[in-house]
């Protein structure tokens, strides 16, 4: 694979890029009228001093994400001298900063299965973790919601609950309904670790598969079954979440019957 052929995914991997598109990411590098704003950026000697790195590592790191299309690079002009190059984030792919903390989950969810001195697989640890740290990354009350959902409404808010922990992961994902409300069908577009998910998706999908399980788990759901097909479409994955619980029938009320005029 040649430099100009690497993905914008593999070349996140690595932290230092991460902490300089992190830096970039947070700079205005439009004008009011949407237009680019030359005076705006960082040269790599700002960015070398911010993330207290050489700056000969920092224009070699800079070099990879240009070549990514994640870094645009511009001549400032200068009164004397040479010009020097700013970098900013190339317009159009802020939806790609969303992996490094992709990534940064995945490490820690693996860590976390190691350090526990027990053998799991990859679902069985990313439902660990979700169960360990559902209260920090849901949305709502994890203590008042720890008893199955007995209506479409309590069902789908804890569905919106796994959105917003998947939403954390880097997903941008829809929703849909089927079974009068008891399954919930999540398409999670642009996976955060697609490359990972391609190479070996029992590690990628499985840690994603658990994390929902996980989560639904630490609301009440123990018995919601999840399922996960991954590539439907090259860019969408979808997840079936269905819960055990039957919802009451709810009865139709019954009009009376209009009598004939005389």
């Amino acid at each position: 694979m040649t430099e100009a052929q690497v993905q914008p995914l593999d070349v996140l991997s690595s932290p230092v890029r991460r902490e300089i598109m992190d830096a970039l990411a947070n700079l205005p590098h439009l004008t009011s009228a949407g237009q680019p704003n030359r005076s705006t950026g960082l040269t790599a000697a700002d960015l070398a001093e911010r993330l207290h790195l050489h700056v000969t590592t920092v224009r070699f790191h800079l070099d990879r994400l240009e070549q990514a299309g994640l870094v645009a690079s511009h001549d400032e002009r200068a009164r004397v001298g040479r010009p020097r190059r700013r970098f900013t984030v190339q317009p159009g792919q802020l939806t790609e900063v969303t992996a490094p903390d992709a990534y940064r989950l995945l490490a820690e969810v693996l860590a976390a299965s190691m350090a526990s001195g027990e053998s799991h697989d990859a679902a069985e640890a990313g439902r660990r973790w979700a169960l360990e740290h559902a209260a920090e990354l849901v949305g709502i009350d994890v203590a008042e919601n720890s008893t199955p959902a007995s209506t479409p409404g309590a069902w789908l808010a804890k569905v919106g609950a796994v959105l917003d922990v998947l939403d954390r992961w880097g997903y941008q994902p829809t929703v849909s309904t089927a079974d009068a409300g008891r399954t919930a069908q999540l398409g999670l577009h642009h996976c955060p670790l697609r490359q990972l998910a391609v190479d070996n998706p029992a590690v990628a999908c499985g840690v994603h598969r658990g994390v929902i399980q996980g989560t639904l788990e630490a609301l009440g759901e123990t018995d919601a079954t999840v399922s996960l097909i991954p590539f439907v479409q090259p860019e969408l994955c979808v997840a079936r979440l269905s819960t055990a619980t039957p919802f009451p029938e709810r009865s139709v009320p019954v009009l009376p019957t209009e009598r004939p005029a005389r």
